[in-house]
């Protein structure tokens, strides 16, 4: 049961496209990093993932741009990483991890039971539809009883994380691998942690339309094929910013259905940016991971940087 609940929160905080849009009207809200600031999408000029720097008289923070999925054991170039964590005050990891408080204990196992139903989610849906859930979900290796709900945005949500781990794609990495580096080299490492109560309570309330649209969501994502975030992991390696932004879209619209989810955006956006504030009033240089359409989307952490006054020069600059 706390897997499940690990499963749902990790993704409602981590999830991203790894397919295309399905076919068909969808109510589901904007991708809210759909809109990127161009100016900062540019392509690195030395080989290997992308760095911004953000800059006041006498400090630094070294931004890494990550993608939000990749191939399992994807190979990058960590000298660029490695010349920065030299001498690094802090590292920022992304704050993307959800937990159960033990004070919301019960309300999230109370949200979780009411997720759950004897009944196989692919039994809920017509013919057709039950039809490409039995292929999806035959492609993660899982069977029926493993989906035993009737909420589609938990079915979907599920469904994606099996798939990914059937196709050896994580969310994890490359931010454990960074802090895996950080912490042997003695150097402080910063995350954030958020409870996962309200966010199985939001996909409760998640309204049937857009959770029937995350299920077409996920089914596309599956049904596409790793390609996407194959791809764009590459891209990503290589320092192409615009390329490795590729695979990252359709799932979030999925995430934005659910009710406060343009809000815990906000909140993330916000304290990522806070805490590279806080690294930028002690001299010297920080290093601080981000996913890639957080950092560069307006509203951003970059765009929110800049808003506040600190200088910001791109990889194209650096």
């Amino acid at each position: 049961m706390m897997r499940l609940i690990a499963l749902l929160c990790g993704l409602l905080l981590l999830a991203t496209p790894v397919g295309a849009a399905a076919q068909g009207p969808a109510p589901l809200p904007q991708d809210p990093d759909a809109v990127l600031v161009d100016e900062l999408v540019v392509t690195a000029r030395e080989l290997g993932p992308a760095w911004w720097r953000v800059s006041d008289d006498d400090s630094t923070v070294y931004v890494m741009g990550v993608p939000s999925l990749i191939p399992k054991g994807s190979g990058w170039d960590p000298s660029t990483l490695e010349r920065r964590l030299e001498g690094a005050n802090l590292v920022i990891l992304p704050f993307n991890s959800a937990s159960v408080n033990l004070l919301t204990a019960p309300g999230a196992l109370v949200s979780l039971l009411r997720l759950r139903s004897s009944t196989p989610f692919e039994d809920t849906l017509e013919g057709p539809l039950s039809a490409r859930f039995i292929a999806a979900r035959t492609i993660a290796g899982q069977p029926a009883d493993r989906y035993g709900t009737r909420n589609g945005m938990a079915a979907a949500l599920l469904l994606i994380s099996d798939y990914r781990d059937a196709a050896r794609l994580t969310a994890a990495d490359p931010a454990k691998t960074i802090g895996r580096m950080a912490a042997a080299r003695g150097i402080r490492v910063e995350a954030r942690t958020y409870d996962a109560a309200p966010l199985l309570a939001a996909v409760l309330r998640t309204p049937a339309e857009a959770q029937r649209a995350c299920v077409l969501e996920a089914l596309a994502a599956v049904e596409a094929g790793p390609g996407s975030a194959e791809a764009a992991a590459r891209a990503w390696a290589w320092g192409q910013v615009r390329e490795a932004l590729g695979g990252e879209r359709s799932y979030e619209r999925c995430i934005a259905a659910a009710p406060g989810a343009a809000d815990l955006d906000a909140r993330l956006k916000a304290d990522q940016t806070a805490s590279i504030v806080a690294a930028l009033k002690r001299p010297g240089h920080s290093v601080a991971v981000v996913q890639l359409r957080p950092l560069l989307a307006q509203g951003g952490v970059l765009d929110r940087l800049g808003t506040l006054g600190y200088e910001i020069r791109t990889p194209a600059e650096d």
